[in-house]
């Protein structure tokens, strides 16, 4: 784990920072490489793309989109530490498919038909959800007690999801929200939607190994990606 020092510019106070690593699709621990000796940047406004730095694992070459390391000084001073950008060069290789961390194959045993149920109010969205993951084989799926604004619906053994019952297309900011949570926790994330997603949002999904499934009326989720598809055929494993 890299270590730089960092000065407060505003009570100069004195830290060590440590960046954290994230695991590449190949299973890789990768971290953003930090700039030494150089000062760290007060953070004032700051937009949702200022928060993403692209990191090339050094395993498999893939480029990679991580969060901006930054830290909190305890007099309230937001500081971004600089990162050393990827060097211009070929292309990376393609990276091999699936781009995701394979899920754990279920049982052999095949899961029972899904009864779903009729979807009417944001609640029966989220229930309706929990029925899904249940029967994908996740075990003891129930709401956390923070509710939707930590970004969270559902949680389960793990596993975190998430449940946009709005009439607009999930937003990409939602879908990464969702995704750093699930990194945070260690957990696989699933989101639920009954709009459907963005383009920005799926292609992000898409190349985080993130499952997105759409939900009708019906209360029938439906997947609309890859990794959303491998999770239905392997299930939540054993």
């Amino acid at each position: 784990m890299e270590s730089v020092p960092v000065r407060c510019p505003v009570c100069s106070r004195d830290h060590a920072y440590s960046t954290p690593a994230y695991p590449c699709p190949c299973g890789t621990p990768t971290a953003p490489p930090l700039v030494r000796d150089a000062p760290a940047v007060l953070v004032g406004h700051r937009s949702w793309n200022d928060v993403w730095v692209t990191v090339r694992c050094a395993s498999c070459e893939r480029e990679n989109q991580w969060p901006q390391p930054e830290l909190c000084c305890p007099c309230g001073t937001v500081l971004r530490i600089p990162v050393r950008p990827v060097a211009t060069g070929p292309a990376p290789a393609a990276p091999v498919s699936p781009a995701h961390i394979p899920l754990p194959r279920t049982a052999a045993h095949p899961r029972p038909a899904f009864r779903p149920m009729t979807i009417r109010t944001g609640h029966d969205a989220v229930s309706a959800a929990g029925l899904y993951l249940t029967w994908l084989g996740f075990r003891d799926v129930g709401r956390p007690g923070a509710g939707p604004a930590s970004g969270i619906d559902l949680r389960a053994d793990g596993l975190i999801a998430r449940v946009d019952s709005s009439t607009r297309p999930t937003t990409l900011r939602a879908v990464e929200t969702l995704w750093l949570n699930a990194l945070g926790a260690s957990a696989t994330g699933v989101f639920f939607s009954l709009a459907g997603y963005a383009t920005d949002a799926r292609a992000r999904a898409d190349g985080v190994g993130l499952p997105l499934f759409v939900m009708d009326l019906t209360g029938a989720p439906r997947p609309v990606n890859s990794p959303a598809d491998e999770l239905v055929t392997t299930g939540a494993g054993a």
